[in-house]
């Protein structure tokens, strides 16, 4: 088993290992609010076309707010994911085949929900040559052309430091870029032992050198990691060009995932807020039940790379 003990750990930090019996704060629960006009037109819509969401499989808490500002989340590439992070739901296996009319199938439901802001994550796929690159540039490129007002997202893997395959993508001219870091460093081997601390950094930097997308990350906290380390990642974040950044918090899918250490007080996360803005990034979303693509759009606006569009253009798909 791969563990680690922080020094301020309750318990291990081991995969498999029984979660420890904890309530949850107050704050990290929400009532659900009433459902708004958006929210229910894309509902009946996605029930309609028998489409699924990230937004609806992961019980995001943000659906509401996000469905309400026209905008979800998709994920690509097939269940099965070829790596294994201690803190992830998607299974780990072999993928069993490369769907190459999935870009013309997000593209349809995104035109079908009229989204204005569209972000596409997947899983990785080290079985393909293209790491499944051409997947997600070939989605962007037909989101594009349904709706050209859609602002486009892609939230991508490392495909194991092959610049070329970045190239690809970029060349789809995403407005945002994201790689998600997760985790400082000295808990990254841990967390996230298909990956390379470096290497994310890397491939942020090569995003924002040969592209004019904003570049993206994202920070999960719960699993060990002390204020100075989170701050310490958030400066290498920046120092590697990164315009937008999120933190939230971790919470275990089950108890074969990553062992929680802590809930993260709502005033910490305010501070890793102040400390981002103090930084230079476009944009810091920080709190307890933010997600990496939470309010996605607004932050590509923050950037400066999309503009929402005017109230006219929003019954497009309606």
């Amino acid at each position: 088993m791969t563990s680690v003990v922080p020094s301020d750990a309750t318990h291990l930090t081991i995969v498999g290992a029984p979660e420890v019996p904890r309530r949850k704060p107050r704050w990290l629960k929400r009532d659900a609010p009433l459902a708004g006009a958006n929210y229910r037109e894309i509902k009946r819509r996605m029930r309609d076309l028998d489409l699924h969401t990230v937004c609806e499989e992961a019980s995001c808490p943000n659906i509401h707010e996000c469905w309400e500002d026209r905008e979800a989340t998709f994920l690509i590439g097939g269940p099965d994911c070829t790596r294994r992070c201690g803190f992830c739901e998607i299974a780990t296996g072999k993928p069993k085949v490369y769907d190459r009319e999935e870009p013309a199938r997000v593209a349809d439901a995104v035109e079908a929900m009229g989204l204005h802001f569209a972000v596409v994550t997947g899983v990785a796929r080290d079985d393909l040559a293209d790491k499944a690159a051409w997947l997600y540039a070939e989605t962007c490129r037909q989101i594009k052309q349904r709706l050209p007002h859609c602002g486009v997202e892609l939230l991508i893997d490392d495909f194991r430091g092959d610049g070329d395959l970045l190239d690809l993508v970029l060349d789809a001219r995403p407005e945002v870029l994201a790689h998600n870091l997760e985790t400082p460093r000295r808990l990254f081997r841990h967390v996230r032992p298909g990956f390379d601390y470096d290497g994310s950094l890397e491939l942020l930097s090569r995003a924002k050198a040969r592209s004019s997308s904003a570049t993206k990350s994202n920070l999960m906290l719960g699993m060990g990691e002390t204020f100075e380390e989170v701050v310490e990642a958030l400066r290498d974040l920046r120092e590697a060009g990164c315009d937008l950044v999120t933190v939230n918090q971790y919470l275990p899918p089950s108890h074969r995932h990553l062992a929680l250490q802590r809930y993260v007080p709502p005033e910490e996360f305010e501070a890793y807020r102040q400390v981002g803005a103090e930084l230079g990034f476009a944009h810091v979303e920080s709190g307890p039940l933010v997600r990496s693509s939470y309010r996605a759009g607004a932050q590509a606006e923050a950037a400066g790379v999309w503009r929402r569009p005017a109230p006219a253009a929003r019954t497009v798909g309606a």
